[in-house]
């Protein structure tokens, strides 16, 4: 589902919320998530931050899928970090 979509006028306050509200994971490529999480405190039910050099969809769809296939439901209530040449878990 894509916030866009659903809550096109949300702020990254509400799309958390909505995301912990629901159990979900958010897929992003915002890094002011990690600093509502880091700094701020606030909960999330985990985080997928997508730093990527080649932003196109299709790339991060393939990103998405081998993160997925690696990590499956170690994804939950953690922040991954995900590039071209790697994954990082931050607890």
């Amino acid at each position: 589902m894509a916030v866009a979509e659903v809550m096109p006028q949300a702020d990254d306050e509400q799309i958390l919320e909505r995301a912990v509200s629901q159990d979900r994971i958010l897929v992003t490529s915002d890094k002011d998530f990690g600093e509502m999480i880091y700094r701020g405190g606030r909960a999330h039910q985990g985080v997928l931050l997508l730093r990527l050099r080649d932003e196109r969809s299709e790339n991060k769809v393939r990103i998405t899928k081998i993160v997925l296939a690696r990590m499956g439901e170690r994804l939950q209530n953690h922040y991954v970090v995900a590039t071209e040449a790697g994954i990082r878990v931050r607890e």
